[in-house]
């Protein structure tokens, strides 16, 4: 069983420690996983073939491809192949659009923030929520691209300097600086993480947060289960906020998610589970 682990390389020297770890847990299990830059990695169609070359080498299909890299486009070429991909196309394409993950959820009747949908290209002149409000750029990941707007002068400052994206502006009335991330492998809740930044309205750990293990309550879990019935997940963080009365409100999926928040808290080894489910999801195929 051969498969590809794609990043970028940038991508690829801020997360050796987790490709290494990845390597070493498929080799455990007699997979054999091969590191693929997205440089060096051409795809396309000849004469109504589907192709893939690396360095300019023409490639066999592999047996699968777990694609660490923002490209949801890239998920559908290889969905086209009849590769299975880690996760799939939808899940890419909806997980990495702030927007259609919101319009998604909402058919679920998933709890969330009162949440609007602006262009760059057309920034309205007037805030559509209250002050304070949270502006999200719908393809920012890791708290970046994430703005928190006071009040009518920072929201005019704001529309000065359009950008050619779509954003999610949503309501700030919940706990700032805390949320919770739900590991998902396939149908199975792994664990729950709560973290905490008391100096930071965003959560994420790499800005400074703390983290420590969340117990679900039944009434989360089975919110959680609908939302996984509706996808095909392999690996993924469903990342919810807390309101006030300490109730999880819907916040985003996070398709290229990462480990280390729960390697911290606990000995969960979420990669050598997440290996055996590819494992067994292509012997099954």
């Amino acid at each position: 069983m051969i498969g590809w682990l794609i990043y970028q390389k940038k991508g690829a020297q801020e997360n050796q420690s987790y490709i290494d770890w990845f390597l070493e847990e498929a080799k455990k299990q007699n997979v054999d996983i091969k590191l693929v830059f997205r440089e060096d990695l051409a795809v396309g169609i000849v004469h109504n073939h589907y192709k893939m070359y690396i360095n300019g080498k023409h490639q066999s299909f592999p047996n699968f491809i777990v694609n660490r890299t923002i490209e949801p486009v890239l998920q559908e070429f290889f969905t086209a192949c009849r590769i299975p991909t880690f996760n799939d196309a939808e899940t890419a394409a909806i997980a990495n659009h702030k927007m259609k993950t919101h319009l998604e959820l909402n058919k679920l009747d998933i709890p969330m923030m009162p949440t609007f949908f602006i262009h760059g290209n057309a920034l309205p002149s007037v805030a559509p929520l209250p002050y304070p409000v949270i502006v999200k750029a719908v393809a920012g990941r890791g708290g970046k691209q994430v703005q928190l707007i006071k009040n009518d002068g920072a929201w005019k400052t704001f529309i000065q300097h359009p950008l050619n994206t779509e954003f999610i502006v949503q309501s700030t009335n919940v706990q700032l600086g805390k949320d919770v991330r739900v590991f998902i492998i396939g149908t199975e809740i792994i664990a729950a993480v709560l973290r905490h930044n008391p100096n930071d309205f965003r959560a994420n750990f790499k800005l400074g947060g703390t983290a420590a293990l969340y117990p679900l309550s039944q009434a989360e879990i089975t919110m959680i289960k609908r939302i996984i019935k509706r996808f095909h997940f392999g690996l993924v963080g469903i990342d919810f906020l807390i309101d006030q009365s300490c109730k999880l409100i819907f916040n985003e999926i996070e398709d290229v998610v990462g480990s280390r928040i729960l390697s911290e808290v606990s000995d969960i080894n979420l990669l050598e589970r997440y290996i055996h489910f590819i494992k067994k999801s292509i012997q099954n195929e």
